[in-house]
């Protein structure tokens, strides 16, 4: 139960903002607040043993002001329990928002007296020692990349100069080495190149230290109130046990925004995946610098039996790369292969291995644990060498090998992980693993991708979120589907004595329409719906200044922008053409000059993208967003949710439709302002039996479905 002291600070911080910065008190944020509270309260000290969890699963409706209301509520909170607020947004730009707009301002207004830090991962700083290593070599990439084929950079002369400028500023002090505040765009392989992980970090046994970006970084996070990191820098931590960047689930309150991503994002963290004909090459690869590095790693007396076979060790998992290749191949025998130019997919249904892939799979497993207790005791040795505890090592070479060798014990580990899934039958998993082949085909060559996934992230963040943490706040403006949190239970496994609710948004949805117009085509006629999108769009589309189109197949919407191309001429802004932010630059300058602008977009425009006023008073919906049907991690659900003798359309593929449209529906209404129109180019939602579900779960905008 709440103290008097603790409702009282609460109240106070909240009074304080919307008295000091002349705002209307918000019924909704007032009840997130006072919903917060009291679920963070089951995590006091004297509350053991009270019903329910300490977890807050909360959809607030655009316009509800949930950044200040889970501030207001949690920091006290936090503070009053000693332990540490962590808040995770989706993206790394909405942690730089909260950092340096939303806190500054709530701490100034509050009367709230708190810390704050912002957390990246080490992949968002400069490495120093890769760095000086890049620069002192005649070769701009002296290290084993994880996948070379793919990291190491082209312009080798471009890429030098960028270095260059990245000391001097360095050096100057005008740059902090976080990637995020460098002036210029940086090309994904020239950064990679001079950034690490943890495997090939060397701590505070690297000479760099005490000037490395990260480090000074991390240091500001000890004593922060408020650690302000995104969902997947929360997810790294947890997947390496918890405490290794961040602070420990136990000492921690989680916010989780945007919540609605949580389920996706733990899924991405524990996927396996391996390409066969790149991970040969690098085995062959790692083979030849140990052979190069012989003479120097002569120096560990106590390694040279293990130095010795290490080269076999890597020669058996090229051989057994090869025969696992082989057998991967038989697999698609009689598979239909296209023209030979695409790619083509093959499920393991039911996430079962043939007994012959999973023999070699078993044997790759057992080679790589070999490989990687071998590799890890060397990186334990450089790590000595680097303190100068071995004679006769250099303690600048010490710290090359150990780049090389984390780098490969960190490659080794990921791939060992995929072999060991498809190392077991895959029977009686419940729910299973989704396993599936990639066959790659260009000009002739071919190579295979295998891939793992669970189904669902119920396992993974149950071990390592809802059980260990101090306590946790969900949410975001979808989070329900067909009105129901049974599709977040399902996928994120959130304890069901959780606390549940429902925010209604401030904004007045009568003054929006939401429509569905006359059309006599299905969009399961392809041909047919595009030619009535081009006939039709024209005239929707004159009736406002700013309008966003939405498409679920990127193929339809470059169909219909040909067919309209001659018609709208310079008012369309497609998808594709330019980035997301151009495209949205361009619109509202277009707004802002007095002409009319039209977006084309995919899913990802359909959240995220805040266009008020006249940037957007209407938002055009091609067609119901069910999931794309040959994604073979929707399927393997599907199969599962069927094998149950249940409905896997009814229960998967209509839920989430209709919460892909409610974030469709969303892109309107951005300000208490605002007003226009929804149109749904769809007659499924009011001539077929779910429909009406789906209808239901919107928001009460005013209904035009002739």
């Amino acid at each position: 139960m709440l103290s008097d002291t603790l409702k009282d600070s609460i109240r106070e911080a909240y009074k304080g903002i919307v008295e000091s910065k002349s705002l209307s008190p918000r019924w909704g944020q007032r009840q997130m607040i006072a919903e917060i509270a009291n679920t963070l309260a089951r995590a006091l000290p004297d509350q053991a043993g009270t019903a329910g969890s300490p977890f807050c699963v909360i959809e607030a409706g655009t316009g509800t002001g949930k950044t200040i209301a889970y501030a207001v509520a949690g920091i006290p909170m936090a503070q009053a329990m000693g332990k540490r607020f962590v808040v995770a947004t989706a993206t790394v730009a909405l942690q730089e928002q909260f950092v340096f707009k939303d806190l500054p301002d709530i701490r100034l207004h509050s009367g709230l007296d708190f810390s704050f830090a912002l957390a990246k991962g080490r992949r968002r700083y400069v490495c120093l020692s890769k760095l000086d290593k890049l620069l002192a070599s005649d070769r701009a990439d002296n290290t084993l990349a994880l996948y070379p084929d793919e990291m190491a950079p082209d312009d080798r002369e471009a890429g030098q100069q960028e270095y260059l400028a990245m000391v001097d500023a360095l050096g100057r002090g005008e740059w902090d080495g976080d990637r995020d505040n460098w002036p210029q765009a940086l090309e994904e392989p020239l950064w990679f190149a001079v950034t690490t992980d943890h495997n090939q970090c060397s701590g505070r046994k690297c000479p760099n230290i005490s000037q490395c970006s990260f480090f000074k970084a991390r240091e500001n996070l000890q004593n922060a109130d408020v650690i302000v990191a995104n969902h997947d820098l929360v997810l790294a931590d947890l997947a390496l046990g918890g405490g290794a960047i961040l602070p420990a689930p136990e000492d921690s309150i989680y916010v989780f925004d945007e919540g609605h991503h949580l389920p996706d994002k733990a899924l991405n963290h524990f996927a396996g995946f391996c390409r066969l004909h790149t991970t040969i090459q690098w085995l062959q690869e790692s083979k030849k610098l140990i052979g190069q590095g012989a003479a120097t790693l002569a120096a560990f007396d106590d390694l040279q039996a293990m130095l010795e076979r290490l080269p076999g060790e890597l020669d058996e998992l090229v051989n057994a790369h090869q025969v696992a290749e082989q057998q991967v191949a038989s697999l698609f025998d009689g598979a239909d292969l296209g023209e030979g130019n695409d790619d083509v997919v093959l499920r393991l249904e039911h996430g079962l291995v043939p007994e012959s892939l999973q023999s070699v799979s078993r044997t790759l497993g057992e080679l790589f644990s070999l490989l990687i207790t071998d590799l890890a005791r060397l990186e334990k040795r450089l790590q000595d060498a680097m303190e100068g505890e071995v004679a006769g090592f250099d303690r600048g070479e010490a710290e090359t090998w150990h780049l090389h060798v984390g780098a490969m014990l960190g490659r080794a580990e990921n791939t060992a992980a995929l072999w060991q899934q498809y190392a077991v039958s895959g029977e009686g998993e419940d729910p299973p693993t989704a396993r599936w082949i990639t066959l790659l085909q260009t000009g002739g060559q071919y190579g295979f991708d295998l891939r793992c996934s669970p189904i669902l992230a119920t396992n993974i963040l149950r071990d390592v979120l809802w059980e260990r943490a101090c306590a946790v706040v969900v949410t975001s403006a979808t989070l329900t589907a067909l009105s129901s949190f049974e599709r977040f239970i399902l996928r994120s496994g959130v304890p069901e004595d959780s606390n549940f609710k429902v925010v209604a948004s401030p904004f007045d949805y009568a003054g929006a329409t939401f429509r569905v117009p006359p059309m006599d085509c299905d969009p399961s006629d392809s041909e047919a719906h595009t030619a009535a999108l081009v006939a039709q769009l024209p005239e929707l589309l004159a009736e406002s200044p700013g309008s966003l189109v939405l498409f679920s197949s990127r193929r339809q919407m470059l169909d219909v922008y040909a067919g309209l191309a001659g018609t709208l001429g310079e008012r369309l802004l497609m998808q594709g053409d330019y980035s997301k932010q151009e495209i949205l630059r361009r619109h509202r300058e277009a707004i802002d000059a007095g002409n009319e602008s039209i977006i084309f977009g995919l899913a990802s425009f359909a959240e995220g993208v805040d266009l008020p006023g006249d940037y957007c008073t209407q938002v055009v919906i091609a067609k119901i967003p069910f999931a794309v049907p040959d994604s073979p991690l929707e399927a393997a659900l599907s199969e599962w949710v069927e094998q149950q003798g249940r409905n896997p359309f009814m229960e998967i593929s209509v839920p989430d439709a209709a919460l892909r449209l409610v974030q469709a529906a969303g892109r309107l209404l951005r300000t208490e302002s605002d007003s226009g129109t929804v149109t749904l180019m769809d007659r499924r939602v009011v001539s077929r039996r779910y429909g009406r579900a789906i209808l239901d779960s919107l928001p009460p905008f005013r209904r035009q479905l002739k």
